[in-house]
C-alpha cells in the first residue's frame, strides 16, 4: 500500500500502535493497514521505564529492522526529536528508511524529550525545528517516504503559538501535520479548520491522556486523515500480565487462566512455526 495515497482517501486510517515483531504480527493478522511504532512502548517494554528519552536511535532502528523482516504493512515511526541537530535527524532519516521505515514523526522537544502529554516539556526555537524538518526532507532518499511534523506547544507555549509552528512546518516541508494534546474537541475541531486539505491531519489517542478520546469515524467526520493508539496494547499486555502472575502465583499453574491465554500449538499457529519448519525441511532435501 502507498502510505501517501491511502492518506489521501476520505476514510481515516488507523494505525494500532505496536513496539516489536509479535505485536506488529498481530495488527497484520487482525487486519490493520499500517503500525504505528511507538517510542513510548519502546521505552515501557524493553526498559520497564518512561518516555522520558532513554530510547537512542540505534535501538528504534534495530526494532524497526526486526519488524520490517516480520510485516510487510507501511510503519509508521516515532523519530522523537531526531535524536539532535538537524545532521543528527539527517542521519535518522537514512538510517529508519533503510531499516524500513515509510513515515517519520519528528517533534520540536528539546533534548532529553519526553511523552507528549507528560508534563515538564520545553520546546527548541521555530526556526531550529523548521529547518530539522527541511533537513529530514532533503536526506529521504524516497520522495514516498513521509515526515511528520509535530508540534508540542500546547502544552509549553498554548494554542495559538502551536497554530504558528504548524504553519512554519508546512511551510518547511512537512507530508502530514502533528499538533499534539489538544485539550479540548474545540481544539481539534480548530485544527482541522486551519489545515484540513492542506495536508493530512494526525490524532494520537491517549487513554488517560490529556486529549478528549474520539473514535475513528468520529475523527473521520471531524476531518482528520490520520488516528494512532500509540501505547494502548502496553497498557493491555500490563492489565493482562498483573492478572496472570497474581493468579500463577496464587494458584501454582496457569489452569484458572487457560482461556485468557494461547496454548503451546495456538502461539505456534499464530508465528507461523509448522511453515516455517516445512520450508527449512526444504532445504534440508538438498538440490534438484
Amino acid at each position: 500500500m502507498c502510505l501517501k495515497k491511502r492518506l489521501g482517501e476520505k476514510a481515516i486510517l488507523l494505525a494500532p500502535g505496536i513496539y516489536d515483531p509479535l505485536t506488529g504480527l498481530i495488527a497484520e493478522q487482525s487486519g490493520a493497514e499500517a503500525v504505528y511504532l511507538s517510542g513510548a512502548s519502546i521505552a515501557y517494554t524493553r526498559f520497564g521505564r518512561p518516555d522520558i528519552g532513554l530510547v537512542s536511535m540505534s535501538e528504534v532502528a534495530d526494532t524497526i529492522a526486526t519488524v520490517r523482516d516480520r510485516i510487510k504493512l507501511p510503519i509508521i515511526v516515532d523519530a522523537d526529536n531526531g535524536f539532535g541537530n538537524a545532521l543528527n535527524v539527517q542521519r535518522t532519516v537514512r538510517t529508519f528508511e533503510r531499516m524500513g521505515a515509510n513515515a517519520l514523526q519528528l517533534e520540536d522537544q528539546t533534548m532529553p524529550k519526553r511523552c507528549g502529554h507528560l508534563d515538564g516539556k520545553s520546546l527548541i526555537a521555530l526556526e531550529e525545528m523548521a529547518g530539522k524538518i527541511r533537513a529530514a526532507c532533503d536526506a529521504r532518499a524516497n520522495d514516498e517516504t513521509m515526515i511528520i511534523g509535530r508540534t508540542d506547544a500546547i502544552a509549553v507555549e498554548g494554542f495559538e503559538a502551536a497554530v504558528a509552528r504548524a504553519e512554519a512546518y508546512i511551510e518547511a516541508g512537512a507530508d502530514m501535520l502533528f499538533i499534539e494534546a489538544p485539550q479540548s474537541l474545540e481544539q481539534m475541531k480548530e485544527v482541522v479548520a486551519r489545515f484540513a486539505g492542506r495536508v493530512p491531519l494526525m490524532a494520537n489517542m491517549v487513554e488517560g491522556g490529556k486529549t478528549p478520546i474520539v473514535n475513528a469515524a468520529e475523527l473521520e467526520a471531524l476531518g482528520f486523515s490520520f488516528v494512532i493508539f500509540p501505547g494502548g496494547v502496553v497498557r493491555a499486555l500490563a492489565c493482562t500480565a498483573r492478572d496472570y502472575y497474581a493468579n500463577l502465583l496464587a494458584a501454582g499453574s496457569n489452569e484458572a487462566f487457560r482461556d485468557r491465554m494461547l496454548d503451546f500449538a495456538g502461539l505456534n499457529d499464530l508465528i507461523g512455526t509448522p511453515a516455517l519448519l516445512e520450508k527449512g525441511r526444504q532445504y534440508d532435501k538438498g538440490a534438484n
